[in-house]
């Protein structure tokens, strides 16, 4: 699915649960899948893990992938950000050792 479709339906999504619960939406299960939203700084993070990761443990993830976001993207980049998110695409390359060791833990534990 195009990025930018899915982000807008998570943010679509979340402002649904808002509305709803005056929350917004922590996580949701589809099939297989477990998604965990989390917002700050008025950004929508958004991973997906299986269902029996815990979810404390994907909620440290993210908050260590959203703090190196804010570390990485200054609040000026933020201010002026027309909503393509194509210019944070080198970001991948910044969270591909914090994936990649995730996924190596994962690997251990149950191989």
């Amino acid at each position: 699915m195009d990025d930018q479709l899915f982000g807008g339906l998570m943010s679509a999504l979340n402002s649904f649960a808002e509305e709803l619960v005056h929350k917004g939406l922590s996580n949701f299960e589809l099939q297989d899948k477990r998604y965990t939203l989390l917002k700050q700084n008025s950004l929508l993070f958004i991973a997906n893990s299986a269902k029996k990761i815990k979810e404390k443990k994907v909620m440290q993830e993210m908050l260590f992938i959203a703090s190196k976001f804010f570390d990485l993207y200054s609040e000026d980049i933020m201010l002026n950000w027309d909503n393509d998110v194509s210019v944070f695409l080198n970001f991948e390359k910044e969270i591909e050792d914090s994936l990649e060791e995730t996924i190596k833990k994962f690997q251990d534990a149950f191989w």
